[in-house]
């Protein structure tokens, strides 16, 4: 087996002891600072849930949709929260449709550290665009993966589009 090796997702990841901590989860950091949401490439807000670009992603527009309750898997969300999660990443995908034209998407989550959850103890989705031969010699070969666009430039078309198409309301 081959490991790729990732060492810049470490300051994203944080401590694992600090990471399970209320205190110190970046999601409910940015869950309770909504005023801080252009700094945190916050896309969109519910009652449940928050749309909010990976810091690292795998393609341009890679968004996670993230209940507001601290929980590390959905067997513990409300009803109500599990169906705007799928909303949210229903309104994902259609706006980056809008913006980028992906022929595909990824969605999915990471329940646990043994499945590969960065912030286990925070359970989130993964909405990730897709295009044939996004993952090109440059991730395989170079070890390097290339984003067309800053995170604020994508986070401020994302939430432009989305307030167009859902305003500024809940979700």
């Amino acid at each position: 087996m081959k490991h790729l090796w990732t060492p810049w997702r470490r300051e994203y990841v944080g401590d694992k002891n600090k990471s399970d901590q209320l205190d110190t989860c970046i999601f409910c950091g940015a869950a309770r600072q909504p005023d801080n949401d252009v700094a945190s490439n916050v896309i969109a807000r519910s009652k449940h849930t928050y749309a909010m670009l990976n810091r690292y992603p795998y393609t341009y527009g890679h968004t996670m949709i993230i209940p507001l309750e601290h929980v590390a898997s959905t067997e513990y969300l409300s009803s109500d929260a599990l169906a705007e999660l799928m909303t949210m990443s229903n309104r994902a995908m259609r706006v980056l449709r809008e913006i980028a034209n992906p022929p595909g998407f990824n969605i999915g989550a990471n329940i646990g550290e043994a499945a590969g959850a960065g912030i286990a103890s925070h359970f989130h989705f993964h909405v990730v665009p897709r295009w044939q031969g996004d993952a090109n010699f440059m991730v395989t070969v170079g070890g390097t993966q290339t984003v067309s666009d800053t995170l604020a430039n994508t986070a401020r078309t994302m939430r432009e589009h989305w307030r167009r198409l859902y305003g500024n309301g809940d979700g």
